[in-house]
């Protein structure tokens, strides 16, 4: 009677291989592909959401941009886009890339060539913010900032075979000075153009600017 015993307690033990089977088949099935589709959908509307938020704000200012601020934009908890981006950082990061993506820019077809074209989009991309952006010192905006310098003076380099690398530095410096937003600001407050007319007026000069470049005048 106590081999008996003995022997179904050793079938009924926790850990057995009937019950190790229905643990995998339980992790597989929380693992599914659906599940994962799901989050991946999750994650994309958080970054939408956050994407809408920002547009909406009267200043490039993205201390607002919360967890709890994009949660209730998005329709999910506060700890749901936790959990999608455990830090703040993260959380903005992804959404300045949501940014980056829906404005349809990329620095990497950046050239001389085509620089006045790719900076009418981007002040025309800039215009649809409730408040065109203002500098900030931010890590997320420092780093996409870094971005955007390396690709410009990767256009130069490409353009000035035989130019010496501070001659490079000074044609991309002056080229950065027209692609960012004061100079845009500055056309339309003090002059009083409107956002078409401030493009036109910015791209006109970078196009005299880069082809007097590829053309061999040196700064």
């Amino acid at each position: 009677v106590k081999q008996l015993k003995s022997g179904d307690m050793k079938k009924n033990k926790p850990g057995t291989a009937a019950t190790a089977t229905e643990q995998r088949v339980t992790r597989r099935r929380y693992n599914s592909p659906l599940r994962q589709q799901q989050a991946a959908r999750t994650r994309e509307s958080i970054i939408a959401a956050g994407v809408k938020l920002v547009h909406s704000y009267p200043a490039w200012d993205w201390t607002n941009l919360t967890a709890l601020a994009v949660g209730e934009r998005a329709g999910v908890s506060e700890r749901t886009v936790q959990r999608h981006f455990p830090t703040e950082r993260q959380l903005r990061d992804a959404v300045l890339q949501g940014v980056y993506d829906e404005s349809g820019i990329g620095l990497d077809e950046l050239e001389l060539g085509n620089f006045a074209d790719i900076t009418a989009r981007m002040f025309g991309y800039l215009s649809s913010f409730a408040v065109a952006p203002q500098p900030v010192t931010d890590p997320t905006f420092e780093s996409m900032d870094t971005l955007r310098r390396d690709a410009l003076f990767g256009a130069v380099v490409r353009a000035t075979p035989d130019w010496t690398e501070q001659e490079r530095e000074n044609a991309a410096a002056v080229l950065d000075i027209l692609w960012n937003y004061p100079p845009y600001e500055r056309l339309m407050l003090a002059w009083g153009f409107d956002s078409g007319r401030a493009i036109g007026a910015l791209t006109w000069v970078i196009k005299v600017l880069a082809q007097a470049i590829q053309d061999g005048h040196r700064p």
